[in-house]
């Protein structure tokens, strides 16, 4: 991989101080540049001569002032065998070159892969081979930062989407084993992955980059439903119990969907396409500041569309399960329970779209929806879309029935109680049981019997997906 180290302010720190110990253990000011001979640090050393301008050279006092070498200097230098070289190794001064003071130049490595460089110039008599040997073991220690910050701008997206379409069995053993070995020291500890879906552009190529997601080691586009596409997020957590990298990455992720108008993609994804991503359901604005969960949703959030049988929302009745307007996003975001390591990815990734499936479908539940918060949608999503369409509903679920169809699923969210029902609608108890008696001759079933509510909360839940 020869993508350059863009050096983090999370370990620039890390660097100088390294650098600084190189310094001290030497007895000369060190600095540190990538493989592509750009500066990452220079080490302070409280030496008067050596900080004297005139001492310097014209190719280390470009390398400090611009930050970088000129290809003629880097391939003067890897001439010299630096690229290869497992210790120390020696330049000599070249005038005519620029280079006025030899060099000593100590090559940053990981797993055998060189990373960069150490600089220092090289006086007579010089530093030991034994404070050389030290200085290496420091060098070994940049190289796994170097490394560490290589691949996590590395694109895995081919690892990842590997894990999470394999088949069960030998092929998902050898994707997981291929990712753990992308990741290194990061495939261990807890994970989870973020679904965000249906994401506004098919292609592949305009999915966004790992590090314009907070706490991303991977992340990968993949199917959803017919014509549209997800984004799938793989994060590491500080801890199992802390799911705030999770919702503030999917919050980072709605955010930037609504910055360019919606998905486009998301139209004809309906609960009638039989696949992930039913009917769209509203957002709200706090998915920019990663809010997921109903306790962080305005009370025009909260509204949904209610679809017909044929996958067409229908017009959006009044009260709070009244439908979302046409202007907000239909894009949510499912974030899976945290797993240990990386075994369980392909579980988690269910999970993960099951979770973006209920929010679309329950806007209450979203825009950021947790595995789970999600309810008896962690069974209906595991249903294949011609069992959930059980036939008792069909003649309720017609457009013509819409009213009814809602009447049903507000009764029977509100525990059979007929005056909470009857206020959540805004209509009067006598109305209610109007409603109720024709919903019965619709669908010969006993609102009074355990299993038949039971039969019906189920089908008008699953309906939406």
């Amino acid at each position: 991989m020869r993508d350059n180290v863009r050096v983090t302010s999370e370990h620039r720190g890390d660097y100088e101080e390294l650098v600084d110990e190189i310094s001290e253990l030497l007895g000369a000011p060190a600095t540190l540049e990538n493989r592509d001979f750009e500066l990452i640090a220079f080490g302070a050393y409280d030496s008067e001569g050596d900080l004297d301008p005139s001492a310097l050279d014209p190719v280390r006092t470009r390398s400090i002032l611009t930050r970088r070498s000129t290809a003629a200097v880097r391939a003067w230098f890897e001439g010299f065998g630096i690229t290869r070289a497992t210790g120390p190794v020696r330049i000599p001064p070249t005038p005519e070159a620029g280079v006025y003071r030899g060099r000593i130049c100590l090559p940053v490595r990981h797993r055998g892969v060189v990373h960069g460089y150490v600089w220092l110039l090289d006086d007579d008599p010089g530093p030991s081979e034994r404070r050389l040997s030290d200085a290496m073991r420091v060098t070994a220690r940049i190289g796994a930062l170097l490394a560490d910050e290589a691949q996590h701008g590395a694109d895995l997206s081919r690892e990842l989407r590997a894990v999470l379409t394999a088949e069960r069995g030998w092929q998902s053993d050898m994707a997981v084993a291929e990712l753990r070995t992308a990741l290194g020291a990061r495939a261990d500890g807890p994970h989870t992955l973020v679904c965000v879906a249906p994401w506004p552009s098919a292609d592949p190529d305009d999915a966004p980059s790992v590090r314009a997601v907070p706490g991303a080691t991977a992340l990968c586009t993949l199917p959803w439903g017919a014509t549209a596409q997800c984004v799938a997020v793989l994060l590491r957590l500080r801890s199992p119990e802390v799911l705030t990298p999770a919702t503030t990455a999917a919050g980072r992720l709605l955010e930037r969907v609504r910055g360019a108008g919606g998905p486009a993609s998301a139209a004809g994804q309906g609960p009638g396409s039989g696949g992930p991503g039913g009917a769209a359901a509203g957002g709200s604005d706090d998915a920019a500041n990663g809010v997921g969960g109903p306790a962080g949703m305005s009370r025009s959030a909260r509204s949904r569309p209610t679809a017909s049988a044929d996958g067409a929302a229908g017009a959006p009745p009044s009260g709070r399960r009244g439908g979302a307007s046409r202007d907000t996003a239909g894009v949510a975001a499912g974030v899976a329970t945290p797993r240990s390591g990386l075994a369980d990815l392909a579980a988690a990734w269910w999970e993960a779209s099951a979770a973006a499936r209920a929010a679309l479908a329950e806007a209450r539940l979203g825009p950021v929806a947790q595995w789970t918060s999600i309810g008896p949608f962690r069974l209906l999503t595991a249903l294949p879309p011609e069992i959930a369409r059980d036939p008792v509903a069909r003649t309720l679920l017609a457009p013509v029935h819409h009213e009814l169809a809602r009447t049903a699923e507000v009764y029977l969210d509100c525990a059979g109680q007929a005056a909470r029902a009857a206020a959540e609608l805004g209509v009067h108890r006598q109305t209610l049981y109007y409603r109720l008696s024709r919903i019965e001759k619709l669908t010969g079933l006993d609102l009074d019997d355990g299993e038949d509510r039971l039969l019906l909360h189920m089908t008008l839940k699953a309906h939406r997906l």
